[in-house]
């Protein structure tokens, strides 16, 4: 009889698991097999801390939404007045947290599954709810509302395109949303 580990951040751990197996081979490749065997752990832990596989994906897309939500509540949180605010949402449009690959696989798989699972919008739909408070800071709630499907618009452009826009195009956009710097 094997030994038994004990474990007690497995559940966080599968989840965190479940968004590399994600971003590794997409939503439509992950298996509870395949999560297992990537966080070598039995089979049955999955079933043991999840109702199923729609459980799984939900809480590893909620994880990703929070921790995005916090970035970009964080990088907004320290901006000292308009100029530093608009420099903010142009530094999330550009930096690293949207723009990596892992993520921008992970935040596309999010949107193609809840475009497909409307239960999976309360995800999309608490993660805008937030981007847009962080907004609502520095800027009015129309502007934070355009601003957010600009940072989300101009983040896809700059992930897929083979030429991304320029840093300071994207300044550009933003002050024509905001107001200059």
């Amino acid at each position: 009889m094997s030994e038994r580990r004990y474990d007690p951040n497995r559940r966080q751990r599968l989840i965190e698991v479940t968004l590399n197996v994600i971003a590794e081979h997409g939503v439509a490749a992950t298996t509870h097999r395949k999560v297992a065997q990537a966080a070598d752990v039995p089979l049955g832990s999955l079933t043991y801390h999840f109702k199923g596989l729609d459980d799984l994906l939900a809480a590893a897309f909620t994880k990703l939404a929070d921790e995005t939500a916090d970035g970009f509540e964080a990088a907004l949180a320290g901006a000292e007045g308009p100029d530093a605010a608009r420099e903010a949402v142009a530094a999330l449009i550009t930096g690293e947290m949207l723009g990596g690959r892992r993520n921008v696989l992970l935040t596309y798989e999010l949107y193609a599954l809840a475009a497909r699972r409307p239960d999976l919008r309360r995800v999309t739909d608490n993660w805008m709810a937030r981007s847009r408070a962080a907004l609502r800071r520095h800027f009015d709630p129309a502007t934070a509302e355009i601003l957010d499907a600009l940072i989300e618009g101009l983040s896809l452009h700059r992930a897929l395109a083979l030429n991304p826009m320029s840093a300071e195009t994207v300044r550009e956009a933003v002050n024509r949303v905001a107001g200059p710097l």
